[in-house]
């Protein structure tokens, strides 16, 4: 009985890793900006005239000098600016971030929302202070989890490079993978609760 409870919540733990690989490999690819631009043989500068008669100069036929054939010509199916978007489905992109936060829950530090609101000091070293009373190193990747907007505590932690802040509502697979410490409220956990998990309770 004891070995098939596991190999279920083996299989679940699997599938729950392998739905969290798709939606972040998904917001990765949509997450790219394909710029690169190259110009083909009708949008190169010149060219315009034929460069030598078609027959009796014993060279080979040549309509424009802008030809990918010659050197300052045009390149043929050369790179293109466009944008790639990659669609995942609603339910499988809030299951994805619910089971990330689940795999994650032994990197959370629960705190009051008091203490989220009796922020007011917009100076780095307020925040590297609150991070020490919390036993948590500037130096770690943390991310903060607000349950309503917070000019102070953003502003505050923009100079550290490895603090990040966000909103419950605005969580993405990428910000939960690769953050050591999770701080959030009570409350900012039921708001997660009721956001992304409203359809599967």
């Amino acid at each position: 009985m004891e070995t098939k409870i596991f190999l279920e919540n083996f299989e679940r733990k699997k599938k729950a890793i392998g739905l969290i690989h798709k939606v972040y490999l998904a917001q990765l690819k949509n997450s790219r900006k394909y710029t690169a631009s190259t110009k083909t043989k009708s949008e190169v500068r010149g060219g315009g005239r034929k460069p030598w008669r078609q027959k009796g100069t014993g060279n080979a036929r040549a309509g424009s000098s802008r030809s990918p054939l010659w050197v300052g010509g045009g390149v043929i199916f050369g790179p293109k600016p466009r944008v790639v978007n990659k669609k995942i489905n609603k339910k499988e992109r809030r299951l994805a971030i619910l089971s990330a936060l689940y795999l994650k829950k032994q990197q959370f530090t629960l705190i009051e929302e008091k203490f989220l609101d009796e922020f007011k000091e917009i100076k780095t070293k307020g925040m590297t202070d609150f991070l020490k009373k919390l036993d948590i190193q500037s130096t770690s990747k943390t991310l903060i989890i607000l349950t309503k907007p917070n000019s102070m505590i953003w502003l505050a932690s923009r100079n550290l490079k490895n603090i990040e802040v966000t909103l419950a509502t605005c969580l993405n697979i990428k910000q939960l993978l690769k953050a050591n410490n999770i701080i959030l409220s009570n409350i900012g956990l039921e708001l997660i609760n009721t956001t992304y998990g409203k359809s599967y309770t």
